[in-house]
Formats: structure tokens, sequence, C-alpha cells
């Protein structure tokens, strides 16, 4: 049953990434037709990863400004996170392996896809793509950080396991894709 019927989309900015005005009439479980407006910002989907060290119970996060995050009450704008990317023409696993190897310096092995989440689906059209990875010393390449041409400054914090969830409990961690994968490897009994 198509209960969804797009009337009119109108781009309000497209600067960025792209700022949607939808006009769609919708039949309600109840069988009554209303037509609503909604503003739906496309970034575009993303991929993001746990990178952990089984024997010595450590996970690799970055630390990096976010601007949203500062205007909405944040102090210092850092926040601790699971490295990320935007997928841009990649498929989710090319996606995370550059990113991994960009943000953090290793270039790892094997990735496992865990699970997709829409993070934010009342007002953002990205659907987030999970992974963790083992990595060990000798995947270091270099000291990572991002990429200068993207204006990146992203610090490489190798934490113990246990560290980062009591990170969560103090709001260290405030992350809702790091505290995902947190658990989730907490819930796995990766380390």
């Amino acid at each position: 049953m198509k209960n969804i019927n797009i009337l009119n989309t109108q781009i309000l900015s497209d600067n960025w990434y792209t700022l949607k005005k939808v006009s769609y009439e919708m039949i309600s479980m109840n069988g009554q037709k209303t037509i609503l407006e909604r503003e739906a910002y496309d970034r575009g989907n993303g991929a993001t990863i746990l990178l952990y060290h089984k024997e010595a119970k450590t996970v690799i996060l970055t630390r990096q400004f976010r601007m949203p995050t500062f205007i909405n009450g944040n102090d210092t704008g850092y926040l601790i996170e699971c490295c990320a990317g935007l997928l841009d023409q990649d498929n989710a696993e090319d996606c995370i392996r550059r990113e991994t190897e960009e943000e953090t310096g290793f270039r790892i092995d094997q990735v496992e896809k865990v699970f997709e989440a829409y993070m934010s689906p009342g007002s953002v059209t990205e659907l987030l793509h999970f992974f963790i990875a083992a990595y060990s010393g000798d995947m270091k390449l270099h000291e990572g950080g991002g990429l200068q041409e993207e204006n990146e400054d992203i610090e490489v914090l190798e934490l113990a396991f246990e560290k980062a969830l009591e990170m969560i409990k103090t709001g260290e961690i405030k992350d809702g894709k790091t505290i995902m994968l947190l658990q989730y490897a907490q819930l796995k009994g990766l380390m």
C-alpha cells in the first residue's frame, strides 16, 4: 500500500550539502489524508568504524572540532569519535578503508560490517554503515590526522576499552555512532 505521495520538492540551500523542503500527501493509519511539509538535510550516506585490539584491550578513536556541537553547548566544540566519513562515490567498505587510513594512519586488513542506522531520521537523510576491524601496531603507516586540503585537524587517540566505556558515563564521549559501536563491542565481547 502506497501511503505517501510527494507533491513538491524545493531546494532551500545547496551550499555545503542540500536542504530540501518537501510537500507530500500522507494517508495515515486511520485512512485520513493529510498534506504536510518537512525539511530534509541531504548530506549523503556515510560509514564509521571502531578499530579494536583484542589482546591489548584498546580502541582507536579520534578527537576533532565539530561546529554544530559548539553552538549547542559543547564548550570546546571537540568530540571524541570513531573514525567516519561520507561515502562520496565509494561503496561503504572502500570509504571506511580510505577514511581509516586518512584519519588514523592505520591500513586495515579486514573489516566487518555490523549494521546500518539512520542517525537523525527526523531531519537528515543520511544512512550510516557501521564497521569494526581489528588493528595492530604494524598496520600503522603514518600519524593520521586527516587531509590538509579538507581542513581536517584530527587527533588520534588510543584508549583502553574500559576507559572508553567509562567516558560514555562521564559524558566525555557524546557522539552517537561512537557510543553505539562501543556498546556493540561490549555486547559482543570483542575484548
